[in-house]
């Protein structure tokens, strides 16, 4: 090593920054890329959709930092994340920015990457499976199938105080699978607004609590009764909603059953 006359400390290099997907809560749904850099960060920033079980995978010396944002309750604005992988970063630190899902798909990956490419911070994306895939297969309900749809649609379920801005043509069109990101608070005008559109209230739909972990529950019915059903259950987020003639198809394709998996057991499913 060459001396330091000045007795200053040198300069850490600049990190990384790795925005990881973390999937729906399985942590056998991760990737090896993710894992591999799990093992090797020096800090995690965390939202509340990674798993405990995911969580529980990084190493003990990872200095972890929640950043989580659910609905009327932000641990943190999203500009103050932004700049705190900026800063993290600079400080030579290899910085993972975990997220349930995938990065891309409503988890505002975008918007941070783009604070990142603006500063010249070096950074790297890791997919994740995002909750429509993993919690539709773990609820035994396929997206696509050539005798009930040739299309599927994500959405955001966020509304607004007023109400909903859809585009409930698109949402309405035949043979297709919906599939409602966070749509719980607004399920019954979500409903509503669907079979007001054209949609039939006799079109099955389930909504999915916790997927793929050992809580997973699972509600079914149709856009007409889901909204009680659901209810009835005392569903609690994070949940997913599927709506569809797909939706038909659990029936004989639900395989996941988290007692039987090794796990404590599931409330199980109900059915509307």
């Amino acid at each position: 090593m060459e001396p330091n006359p000045s007795g200053a400390e040198p300069a850490r290099a600049s990190g990384t920054v790795y925005l990881v997907g973390c999937g729906p809560g399985d942590p056998e749904l991760l990737t090896l890329r993710a894992y591999r850099l799990m093992q090797s960060a020096d800090v995690a920033l965390y939202d509340h959709l990674v798993s405990d079980e995911v969580m529980a995978l990084l190493p003990a010396g990872v200095r972890r930092i929640y950043v989580g944002k659910e609905r009327d309750r932000h641990t943190m604005p999203q500009e103050a994340i932004n700049q705190l992988l900026v800063r993290l970063a600079r400080e030579g630190n290899r910085v993972l920015r975990l997220k349930g899902g995938d990065p891309f798909i409503f988890g505002r990956g975008g918007e941070e990457i783009d604070t990142l490419a603006a500063q010249g911070v070096a950074f790297e994306v890791v997919p994740g499976i995002t909750a429509a895939l993993g919690v539709a297969s773990y609820a035994g309900i396929p997206l696509t199938h050539r005798d009930c749809a040739q299309s599927c649609l994500f959405v955001t379920g966020h509304r607004k105080e007023d109400g909903y801005e859809m585009d409930w043509h698109a949402l309405t069109r035949p043979r297709q699978t919906v599939v409602v990101y966070m749509g719980l608070l607004g399920l019954p005008m979500l409903c509503d607004g669907l079979v007001a559109h054209g949609m039939p209230a006799e079109t099955p739909a389930a909504v999915i609590q916790q997927g793929t972990t050992r809580d997973q529950r699972v509600v079914t019915g149709t856009l007409g009764t889901l909204p009680q059903a659901v209810a009835d259950a005392m569903l609690t987020p994070p949940t997913l909603m599927i709506i569809g003639d797909v939706v038909r198809l659990r029936e004989r394709l639900a395989w996941f059953r988290p007692d039987e998996a090794g796990l404590p057991a599931s409330p199980g499913a109900v059915r509307a």
